[in-house]
């Protein structure tokens, strides 16, 4: 079935926070960074659409929304034929080249600052001793440039490959949602403080880079398993919203049983 959105939002529609004296300053910094990145003019409406739109069902794998793994195999696999992206040292590469030879967890990050892909990143790395014993890649590919991909995989020690698409083409492809009501949901919003109780930080000069700015930061990401074989996607999850990672042991299943 497919699903489109287009809201249109009032100042008077956009909830403020609600933060507790006794709230922590950094948990308050979050929501109120939150309500202030979404202010619009107070004389103005603006409307709210998502890019595309996606025939979404339950995945073959995981219980999240996704393309069911015959359909992500036939029509992704040839929307990404003419993806490039860029390694850490600049080179670039057809993202097909990233699975052709081998099996791979690749995961689409929102963008480098962002605090939710920094879990992810820990998330899958905590099980690469499996991904390893399997010979299966781990790869982190990420909304933004080359440097800020090298910041990031400086930062967190990230124990896979880590690939930069300045030009978002794999997450168009893919057909990953995008919009300000996929970000600022409720259990997004929970989450970013248990992240922060957890130490997580948002790195917030990279989350400000230009690019991340001037896409508003809305992308919203996902994770498949791909490989051998350039079409060869066999799972794929699509987040419904910021940081709504599926269960780790789905994906072992489809890269490692």
């Amino acid at each position: 079935m497919a699903t489109s959105l287009s809201t249109t939002l009032s100042p008077n529609n956009l909830l403020h926070p609600n933060t507790n004296t006794n709230t922590n300053l950094t948990s308050t910094r979050v929501l109120s960074y939150s309500y202030q990145t979404l202010r619009p003019h107070p004389n103005k409406t603006f409307s709210l659409s998502t890019r595309q739109q996606c025939h979404l069902v339950p995945s073959a794998v995981s219980g999240s929304p996704g393309i069911e793994t015959s359909e992500a195999s036939e029509d992704s696999s040839t929307s990404l034929d003419t993806v490039k992206v860029f390694d850490l040292n600049g080179n670039g590469i057809p993202i097909s080249q990233l699975w052709k030879d081998r099996k791979a967890v690749v995961a689409f990050a929102r963008h480098f600052g962002c605090v939710f892909c920094r879990k992810r990143a820990d998330y899958l790395a905590s099980k690469k001793d499996i991904m390893d014993a399997s010979g299966v890649a781990l790869v982190i590919i990420g909304p933004g440039s080359v440097d800020q991909a090298r910041a990031f995989s400086e930062q967190t020690k990230f124990k896979g490959e880590v690939y930069a698409d300045p030009n978002h083409s794999s997450y168009e492809a893919l057909e990953f949602v995008s919009g300000v009501l996929t970000t600022f949901t409720p259990k997004a919003g929970l989450k970013i403080i248990q992240l922060y109780m957890e130490g997580y930080r948002q790195d917030w000069k990279l989350s400000f880079e230009k690019d991340t700015v001037s896409r508003g930061g809305w992308q919203q990401g996902g994770i498949i398993v791909a490989g051998p074989g350039k079409s060869n996607i066999s799972y794929i999850h699509k987040d419904k919203e910021a940081g709504d990672d599926p269960d780790i042991e789905d994906i072992l299943k489809a890269c490692c049983s």
